[in-house]
């Protein structure tokens, strides 16, 4: 039965340890949106969280790490780039999609080669994985292509029956998901964007490349499917003076500072979405690359 409680002492974090080593998942706060974890080195674990949320096994799954060391025991590969950028970034929102070793299992990865690593900086995050001993894997504890839960009860509403134990550490403070760079081939390609933007790359490692339109097969990255992060109610993107449908609906004002935006922007779709509108609306973010993030998950939320 799933924990209601908020798990903050020493002891709650000592028993989601104990579950995410023995295989079950344990839902938990990162600085982007809730995860859905499990040992990453568990290919049966492994299994379930692609059962719970129904996800395809296409898209792989990212792996949490407590330290620098802990990611380098991943990966065959730890060029120049990636210590300068985690370094620079980490703990924080930014994955880095490197080389794999052979112990990481192929199903984690959606048979790739490779295998995304990033240090959350959230503090219950940092525990969980250090007392567990194992890395983590964990996308965002929601079904796939649904919102991501930027707050625990989001995780009891979408997946209450699904996992042994929910860590509740209020609402999330980045709000949507990292930012994946690939260090794997020549050049460095920005597979999914962030709030750790491009252009803030760049400044520490040089030219970055964007990766292209939905490859086929297994995806480079989570989150590259077409339709993602939606809600159920549908979204509409607008102009500014662009006309509303008709029928019963709500258009959301936001923020016009980019981290504010992406802080509430779940939280919002969320509770708009609990109010049984016809139609949720919002108008399109601007345009550059501190907004380029927030169109990413806006355009794929509005899909059809």
């Amino acid at each position: 039965m799933t924990e209601k409680r908020i798990c903050l002492s020493d002891a709650d974090i000592t028993r989601a340890a104990a579950l995410i080593r023995a295989g079950e998942l344990v839902a938990f706060p990162t600085e982007t949106v809730y995860g859905l974890g499990t040992n990453a080195l568990d290919t049966a674990a492994i299994d379930k969280i692609y059962a719970a949320k129904g996800r395809p096994p296409s898209s792989p799954l990212i792996v949490h790490v407590s330290s620098i060391e802990m990611a380098r025991g991943l990966v065959r590969e730890w060029p120049e780039q990636a210590e300068k950028l985690s370094r620079k970034f980490w703990p924080g929102p930014l994955t880095l999609v490197l080389p794999k070793q052979p112990h990481v299992p192929d199903r984690l990865t959606a048979g790739l080669d490779t295998v995304g690593v990033r240090m959350p900086a959230n503090p219950i995050a940092q525990a969980l994985i250090r007392e567990a001993g194992v890395p983590i894997a964990a996308p965002s504890a929601n079904l796939f292509s649904e919102l991501s839960p930027t707050t625990a009860q989001h995780v009891r509403d979408a997946m209450e029956d699904k996992v042994a134990m929910v860590l509740d550490g209020g609402r999330t403070t980045v709000g949507i998901e990292s930012t994946v760079l690939s260090l794997a081939g020549s050049g460095a390609v920005l597979l999914r964007p962030g709030m750790v933007t491009r252009q803030e790359i760049e400044a520490v490692i040089g030219p970055v490349q964007v990766l292209g339109p939905l490859e086929e097969g297994a995806h480079a990255s989570p989150g590259r499917h077409a339709r993602h992060y939606s809600p159920k109610t549908p979204l509409i993107l607008v102009e500014r003076g662009e006309g509303l449908p008709g029928g019963r609906g709500i258009c959301l004002q936001m923020p016009t500072d980019p981290r504010e935006y992406a802080a509430v922007l779940y939280e919002r779709l969320h509770d708009a979405d609990a109010q049984g509108w016809d139609w949720i609306a919002i108008e399109r973010p601007p345009c550059g690359d501190e907004w380029s993030a927030i169109r990413d998950r806006l355009e794929r939320a509005a899909a059809r």
